[in-house]
């Protein structure tokens, strides 16, 4: 059984070692996400970005989630990173986080969540993943990350947030 919880500093190690594992992700990629974790752990004032971690009973971290709301937006969010350990994918994992993530964001009041992913084929069960949990791709732009390397954002509405302007 999996549990969702927010991150420790104690994870922070874990979660380096899943992004590795995975191996969709370049070095300068494991960076970033990176920084986000230490933002998170280490900027206590900064609400900008929210980890979460899905652990096995005995705590063992499976899988995380960095999401966070848009800039000058009201009700839109931005899922930044999510990613599982690859001896518990196509277990469900994902899909928990992605779940809780969109809850998280149903309890602010989100209209939308927004996920940017790359075109290359390597991405092409991530791209379904995405869109076998109600997300479309709202566009794309060409050559964004490399040449022959698009950038997709897929978007998920929810009921639209109360008060507010828009």
């Amino acid at each position: 059984m999996i549990q969702i919880r927010k991150m420790l500093p104690r994870d922070r190690s874990a979660i380096y070692e899943i992004l590795q594992q995975t191996d969709m992700f370049t070095l300068d990629e494991i960076s970033v996400a990176m920084e986000l974790v230490d933002i998170f752990l280490f900027s206590a004032e900064q609400k900008d970005y929210f980890i979460y971690v899905a652990t096995t009973q005995a705590d063992r971290v499976v899988g995380y989630m960095c999401y966070g709301p848009t800039p000058a937006t009201v009700g839109t969010f931005d899922l930044y990173w999510i990613a599982v350990s690859p001896d518990m994918q196509n277990q469900g994992v994902g899909k928990q986080l992605l779940l809780y993530v969109e809850n998280l964001v149903l309890e602010q009041e989100g209209r939308m969540l927004i996920i940017e992913t790359s075109s290359q084929e390597r991405y092409s069960s991530t791209q379904k993943f995405y869109e076998r949990n109600g997300y479309a791709i709202e566009a794309r732009i060409a050559h964004f990350y490399r040449l022959g390397d698009d950038r997709l954002i897929y978007v998920k509405r929810f009921i639209p947030a109360r008060g507010g302007e828009e």
